[in-house]
């Protein structure tokens, strides 16, 4: 199921949770009603970690995981790090990641098997995403963007790709990551995928400005509700169509 939220006033989810079959990670703020969306939608089957990372409450931009890990960036404090091993389950390995492109959500777009890497990620970090969360990394961009984790989210089942990717690319991509693909937009027309929203293999959670059009997109590629991608007819793709002519 797809659900709508805001943090405070942004529309941004994907900046302010990460999201993962084994936990979510959520920011400390002031928006008391976005911690207790997640706690109410996953808390029964995942731990619900708030932290901040670095000081900072933008930690869906900053860290990257799977059910097998999460990665931190250098700026990570020491109790922060040990807040998140306290936290998370004992099967979770959380590493710190010495990384010039420190804002690793936004580098870094990773399931349980495959992890999409920006072009200019150092070659011992590509190896740490490999060895933490177990995965096969691809250097890869996303319609021509470095940034994979900002303008895609995938997991498991499917994945939504910046709305401006040719059909070669999303081919290629499918290949790599072996989900279906289709681009889309959240938050009325927003690109970045990676910032507006937060999936795993049951559960999303979009800004509430999504629409009713890009929410059924996101139910049927995720197969969220028993919904299966060759449901994204071509009423859903006029519809998205019109948004961008």
């Amino acid at each position: 199921m797809a659900t709508r939220l805001q943090f405070e006033n942004s529309n941004e989810v994907g900046c302010f949770a990460t999201l993962t079959n084994a936990y979510c990670v959520v920011a400390p703020g002031s928006s008391e009603n976005f911690n207790s969306v997640f706690e109410a939608e996953l808390g029964d089957h995942i731990p619900v970690v708030k932290t901040s990372i670095a000081g900072t409450r933008v930690i869906g931009r900053t860290i990257v995981g799977n059910r097998r890990g999460l990665l931190v960036p250098n700026t990570c404090t020491d109790g922060e790090l040990q807040h998140l091993r306290n936290s998370l389950p004992d099967s979770v390995v959380v590493q710190r990641v010495e990384e010039k492109l420190s804002a690793l959500g936004n580098c870094v777009a990773a399931n349980d098997s495959v992890a999409l890497v920006h072009t200019d990620l150092d070659r011992e970090t590509e190896d740490i995403v490999a060895d933490v969360l177990g995965v096969e990394v691809f250097r890869q961009t996303v319609a021509g963007n470095a940034l994979v984790g900002s303008y895609c989210r995938f997991s498991n089942t499917g994945g939504l790709v910046h709305p401006r990717t040719s059909v070669e690319d999303m081919e290629e991509l499918s290949a790599l990551l072996q989900v279906p693909l289709v681009a889309g937009t959240v938050n009325r027309g927003s690109d970045v995928i990676g910032a507006g929203m937060v999936v795993n293999d049951w559960a999303a959670f979009t800004g509430l400005d999504t629409t009713s059009t890009e929410i059924s997109v996101v139910e049927a590629i995720f197969k969220l509700n028993g919904a299966a991608p060759q449901m994204i007819g071509s009423d859903l793709r006029g519809a998205l169509m019109d948004q961008f002519s």
